[in-house]
């Protein structure tokens, strides 16, 4: 059997298991299932789930590739997240359920103003349709030579088909469904990477005893930069940088948030953040080791050859000297990771766009509320299909860099929103909200283009969603008023 039939199989396979959990967990589904799981999720099923939801295709692909030029500096950010999460929990996770809210973004709204929450739900669309469409366009890229193209498919058609397949599993019962499935995609995910690092290490006829030494002797094994606060891998804008991004990524995406929330209590909730990101530490570090390991299986098979990045992964487990399984391990691992994500991502787009843009729960009764969400649903599967294709038409990277640093902007008003809120008892304009909104972010455009002018070559990376923040904050500070008006 050829390659691209082999991948196919394996793809088909992984499919069918999954619709048959999806089918399970979600043939009685009703809008509360979808939206929220209905509040029946066992804190460690939630955990398990967070963590294939957090992984993506392109952190599948990239974080072992990026080891190359990197090192492990990503752990300290890592260790940045699980202080992130552990402020989740404490702050936000307890506030979320006290208000009872079905999207997090109805906080804005009882705080300040529908016009405030719209405009968070928009920030949010807006990331995550374009975040999860570029994520999941990397996954597709990497399919086409070796699956569609053998086969004749034209780009297009793959991605319809497979964006289909996400939209069937996740259709129905949304949150509840996606619970489940994650904790398969969580497995093979994780099994997959043990797998890939015992099957190299085998080929490098490396044993237990011998693997330590190999990695920590390794120049892309370096964890922690202390020396030079100028470079993008200092140790404390790294783990700044990841405490702020977890709290707004995850702590006010409402896609990672639904997960939680989908928990039966606060506490159960609380519990699922904290371990999640604890377990995320281990889970990262088997890919930075995966990444060493591949560097010097390259290094060893294909000295002339120049592999790094993105193109390393496939490369060294699609070699002639590996079995098949070896193959089949990695694009379980890659359909995991990727499929993950982009699901997720639809059920927390149809929720925020029917809850917080539609208002649709207020309005329409069970049945025509279920229809709504089924079509919104439906349209957001067609609109990131769209959007994945564009991207591949214009077959520019950097209209991809482009993408990544969009949510790095549109984090940063979110952030500022919900800290301004939580820290100041003052009202502000609400229609004045989507002004401060925009105008932060080109703000913030503006100085980081010329930090390096402006303050002796100071470089802003990843704490330009902390100034975004601030500067936000400071916006909504401007526009508050002194009275409630009652």
């Amino acid at each position: 059997m050829s390659t691209p039939w082999i991948i196919l199989t394996t793809i088909a396979c992984y499919f069918a298991l999954l619709l048959l959990l999806s089918w399970i967990r979600g043939r009685k589904a009703d809008n509360a299932a979808f939206f929220t799981g209905g509040r029946g999720s066992s804190w460690g099923m939630a955990t398990l789930a967070m963590i294939g939801a957090t992984i993506s295709g392109v952190t599948f692909i990239s974080v072992p590739g990026a080891v190359g030029t990197g090192g492990y500096a990503y752990m300290q950010m890592v260790l940045g997240f699980f202080v992130g999460a552990v402020v989740v929990a404490l702050v936000l996770i307890p506030l979320f359920y006290r208000m009872n809210l079905t999207s997090i973004y109805g906080y804005l709204e009882q705080r300040f103003g529908g016009t405030s929450c719209r405009t968070g739900a928009w920030i949010f669309f807006v990331s995550k349709m374009l975040g999860a469409s570029v994520r999941f366009f990397v996954v597709c890229a990497v399919l086409q030579p070796l699956v569609f193209e053998p086969l004749h498919i034209p780009f297009a058609v793959g991605v319809i088909l497979t964006v289909a397949l996400i939209w069937l599993y996740s259709f129905r019962g949304g949150v509840k469904s996606m619970i489940g499935t994650d904790v398969l995609k969580t497995v093979c995910l994780v099994a997959s990477v043990v797998c890939c690092i015992g099957y190299i290490a085998h080929g490098l006829h490396l044993n237990t005893t011998d693997l330590p030494s190999v990695i920590a002797h390794h120049p892309t094994s370096q964890i922690f930069f202390w020396d030079h606060p100028e470079d993008g891998r200092y140790f404390w804008k790294q783990f700044l940088a990841g405490i702020f991004l977890m709290i707004a990524t995850t702590g006010l995406d409402q896609d990672l948030m639904q997960r939680t929330l989908s928990c039966r209590n606060p506490r159960d909730a609380q519990k699922n953040m904290v371990l999640s990101a604890f377990i995320q530490i281990f889970v990262i570090g088997l890919f930075l080791v995966l990444g060493t390991l591949l560097y010097v299986y390259a290094e060893a098979r294909f000295p002339e050859e120049e592999i790094a990045g993105d193109a390393l992964f496939g490369r060294v487990v699609w070699d002639v000297e590996f079995p098949v399984a070896v193959g089949i391990v990695f694009i379980v691992g890659l359909i995991s990771a990727a499929y993950s994500a982009a699901g997720s991502a639809l059920t927390a787009l149809t929720t925020s766009f029917t809850v917080d843009i539609l208002k649709a729960d207020r309005t329409q009764g069970e049945r025509d509320l279920a229809l709504t969400r089924r079509l919104v649903h439906m349209v957001m599967s067609l609109l990131m299909a769209l959007v994945i294709v564009v991207f591949y038409e214009l077959n520019n990277d950097s209209a991809i860099n482009a993408v990544y640093n969009l949510a790095a902007y549109t984090y940063g008003p979110l952030l500022g929103m919900f800290c301004y809120g939580l820290a100041c008892r003052r009202p502000v304009r609400d229609r004045w909200v989507p002004v401060v909104a925009v105008l932060s972010p080109l703000l913030c455009y503006i100085l980081q283009r010329n930090s390096e002018n402006w303050f002796g070559g100071w470089q802003i990376s990843f704490e330009l969603l902390i100034i975004n923040a601030a500067v936000t904050a400071i916006g909504l500070a401007f526009i508050s008023r002194k009275h409630i008006n009652h």
